[in-house]
């Protein structure tokens, strides 16, 4: 009995006197905890809806004014028909509701951004529930942009493209590194004639073209098998994804220099990879919904800009210059973690 105690007692003091397991332990469910419970959610909020008014009378004023006053939409006021695809397009709405005379009296229809499938679904049922209001029963007809089937890959694919670079990239680089380091060779190698840039390459290379064998992979099943749409703008999907390859790299290179052990290195990149990827990207969860908080944060997350910018070139099929903004934003993350990543390598003994 007292070995009993005396191996509860050893392993509990071994717990605390180790603070990164107790944070692990104490904090992460917390965090969880309160990111489920209240920052993430599937539900769909400030829907981004123009109205298109052919001719003005009561009922389409009430209709517009329980646009304005429905907490579930963010109301753009009223636009023509000629704008309202490059306002989509630019991603300044995601639904639109045109109100016309019809020969049966006020008809309606609705044009929605499918290229997110979760969204576009809640934005009809919505629309359409304004629609309904007051006992009105008016025909309506749905048109859905860039992804009339509804398919869900068309949302998923990109979030996924995000996911897997971060994992074959990052944590497999930083584990990767962080073995070396355990095992000794990583010295053997830093005190040896071979420049630290040349260490560094000799790394990273192989994961770069392991990950352009993904991404060709991914692409292929992505338009054979899995029917996206055809585009040409096939050549700017694969350098923004180069760029994020890269930055994954880097992220992972900068790990592996405050890491020391394998363990550590893993339970690091699940930490600031994974979980961030999966709740803040816009992979699941609409980052809209989120409290501005969170919305800030989720800025910092590379996964976002990534996985916007290939919806718009993959499912959207716009120009360049639709996800110019996207791309700085990926350029500059690039090369200032590249920089510090490869400063703090060469900085080790």
């Amino acid at each position: 009995m007292n070995t009993f105690l005396s191996l509860i007692k050893k392993e509990s003091l071994s717990i605390l006197r180790d603070p990164r397991t107790m944070l692990i332990n104490m904090v992460m469910p917390v965090i969880l905890l309160v990111l489920f419970g209240f920052a993430i959610s599937t539900e769909v909020r400030n829907v981004r809806v123009a109205a298109v008014v052919v001719q003005h009378n009561d009922t389409t004023r009430t209709i517009l004014e329980r646009f304005r006053t429905n907490p579930y939409f963010d109301f753009k006021g009223l636009a023509t028909s000629a704008q309202i695809d490059p306002l989509m397009r630019g991603g300044k709405i995601d639904a639109a509701v045109v109100l016309r005379q019809g020969g049966a009296g006020l008809e309606s229809q609705i044009i929605v951004d499918a290229s997110n499938s979760v969204i576009s679904q809640s934005a009809v049922s919505y629309i359409r529930s304004v629609l309904s209001q007051g006992g009105a029963s008016l025909p309506v007809t749905i048109r859905t942009l860039y992804n009339p089937e509804l398919k869900s890959s068309y949302n998923f694919v990109p979030g996924i493209m995000g996911m897997i670079f971060i994992l074959v990239c990052a944590i497999m680089t930083s584990v990767s590194i962080v073995s070396e380091k355990e095992n000794g060779t990583m010295d053997l190698l830093l005190v040896s004639p071979v420049r630290p840039i040349t260490i560094i390459l000799g790394k990273l290379i192989p994961y770069f073209v392991l990950s352009c064998m993904i991404l060709s992979i991914m692409l292929t099943m992505g338009y054979t098998v899995l029917g996206l749409p055809h585009t040409t703008q096939i050549v700017h999907i694969i350098w923004i994804t180069l760029v994020y390859v890269v930055l994954s790299l880097s992220i992972g290179l900068l790990v592996s220099t405050v890491v020391q052990t394998q363990v550590s290195a893993l339970v690091m990149s699940a930490m600031m990879f994974m979980v961030p990827v999966l709740m803040f990207s816009g992979m699941i969860y609409p980052v809209d919904n989120m409290p501005q908080p969170l919305q800030w944060f989720s800025c910092i997350v590379p996964a976002r800009w990534y996985i916007s910018a290939i919806r718009k070139l993959m499912i959207q099929q716009l120009p360049l210059g639709a996800v110019a903004r996207e791309a700085a934003i990926l350029c500059g993350m690039t090369v200032l973690l590249l920089t510090v990543a490869i400063k703090k390598f060469k900085s080790k003994p």
